[in-house]
């Protein structure tokens, strides 16, 4: 559960924060839990949700913000300054973003969801997600390309 919600998250930071949510929303409701063969799948379906519900309460572009870019430990700080302003620039693209294309470019490209997993997070049809996706993906091509 812990490595799920690192992954989703991107980061340490709320990982322990959301795993005990997770297991205090499962002790509320295990009584409701019909099958217990199915439990481990249950666990990481609640630890899903409320992963997701982290990022989605992150607000402008601080979802991004939490995402280590990969840098040489021996990269200097020319190197390291400018990993920096490009995960700056990536932030402000996506704060331009309308709202359902950047929750979608975030639980695909951040988060590694599928397309059926992103269409069942936001309530949306599939095709809405891959739309949603080409635009986002369109537009932030766009806005990154000085960064090419």
């Amino acid at each position: 559960m812990r490595a799920y919600a690192t992954r989703v998250l991107g980061s340490n930071d709320e990982t322990d924060d959301v795993v005990q949510e997770s297991f205090i929303t499962a002790w509320q409701k295990l009584p409701d839990l019909a099958d217990p063969s199915v439990v481990k799948s249950w666990l990481m379906r609640i630890v899903s949700h409320k992963s997701i519900d982290r990022i989605r309460a992150r607000r402008d572009h601080d979802d991004v913000d939490l995402v280590v870019l990969p840098t040489a430990e021996n990269a200097g700080p020319e190197r390291r300054a400018e990993a920096q302003s490009q995960k700056e620039a990536l932030s402000q693209a996506l704060a331009r973003l309308p709202d359902q294309q950047r929750q979608c470019w975030v639980l695909k490209e951040v988060a590694e969801y599928s397309y059926d997993e992103i269409a069942q997070q936001l309530d949306l049809p599939v095709s809405t997600v891959r739309g949603s996706l080409s635009r986002a993906r369109k537009n932030l091509m766009k806005e990154m390309e000085g960064w090419r």
